[in-house]
């Protein structure tokens, strides 16, 4: 996971002088900067830590140059200064973007400057700031339930793998929903959480979930499969569910060893989900997900019981 080398460098106390961070979802930039400004002592706060959004819309909005002036300002208390640079930095003029990049031909001493782009990253700002310690902070999907797990187990709550899924089944990975998530959890005061402790929580008004769905596809139970899908679309677009889905049996197949015939039902799956994701994408109408439900259930039917 790539913000695990942001939390590697953290614990360091980023021991290099600049560096760039660079996430396209704007979540990730703020749950980072907000975990360096955690870092660093509360008394030298004020005096020791500088945020600067260069997206700010104010007509105060700090510029480079005194961006650059706060990060050469000697620290106080005999600590080092950190200086934070946020924004989407592909929409300042060239010249600006340069001018912070040079800084890392001569940095200041016992002071750190921390780039963080938010948004997509081209080759030509990578390359810009290359001089820069580079670490990309976005979560692959792949990534997102072990980023669930460490984020409850620094609050001192560990959580089943189980009910990661189910969180994922009702909010998808959405980092800023699933952080809510994650503060309700941690409100309970439990030490140790499974399905049956935040069932209720999570699931809320909502009776089911993608972790749901594919159970009952997976079982060949029709009425339960069409229960529970007219439940979902209320909530849910049909194209998020074959996003949600395609999430879910990839998670099954990373979780269980396969033989040959489980990995021809899986691929065939993945198939017919990615042809329903490409009709939704070409025609721009609706996808009859009723019909992507009745050629699972009779490929569930084709083949032994998964697993």
């Amino acid at each position: 996971m790539s913000y695990r080398a942001f939390l590697a460098e953290l614990e360091r106390d980023f021991p290099s002088p600049v560096y760039f961070f660079s996430a396209a979802d704007p979540f990730l930039c703020r749950e980072a900067i907000r975990a360096v400004k955690e870092r660093i002592p509360v008394a030298e706060r004020d005096f020791n830590l500088h945020v600067c959004d260069l997206s700010s819309q104010d007509e105060e909005k700090v510029s480079v140059e005194q961006v650059l002036s706060i990060a050469r300002t000697v620290s106080f208390f005999g600590g080092r200064r950190f200086t934070i640079v946020t924004g989407n930095l592909q929409k300042l003029p060239k010249r600006e973007n340069e001018r912070l990049a040079h800084y890392a031909e001569s940095p200041a001493e016992n002071s750190v400057l921390l780039v963080f782009h938010c948004g997509v990253l081209s080759k030509g700002m990578k390359d810009l700031f290359r001089a820069f310690k580079p670490i990309p902070i976005d979560i692959r999907g792949s990534d997102v339930p072990q980023w669930v797990k460490q984020n409850l187990s620094a609050r001192g709550v560990e959580i089943s793998g189980e009910a990661v899924d189910y969180i994922i089944s009702f909010v998808g990975n959405d980092l800023g929903l699933l952080s809510g998530e994650i503060e309700k959890i941690s409100a309970l005061g439990k030490k140790k959480i499974t399905v049956d402790d935040i069932a209720p929580l999570v699931a809320g008004g909502r009776h089911y979930g993608i972790f749901d769905l594919v159970n009952a596809l997976k079982a060949g139970d029709v009425e339960r499969v069409f229960q529970i899908y007219a439940s979902l679309r209320d909530t849910s677009d049909d194209y998020g569910l074959i996003g949600a889905l395609n999430w879910q049996y990839a998670r099954l197949h990373q979780s269980q060893e396969m033989n040959v015939r489980d990995e021809a039902y899986l691929r065939r799956v993945f198939q017919l989900l990615h042809e329903a994701d490409l009709e939704i994408k070409s025609s721009g109408r609706s996808y009859p997900m009723e019909l992507l439900f009745i050629r699972l259930l009779r490929l569930q039917r084709s083949y032994l019981p998964y697993g």
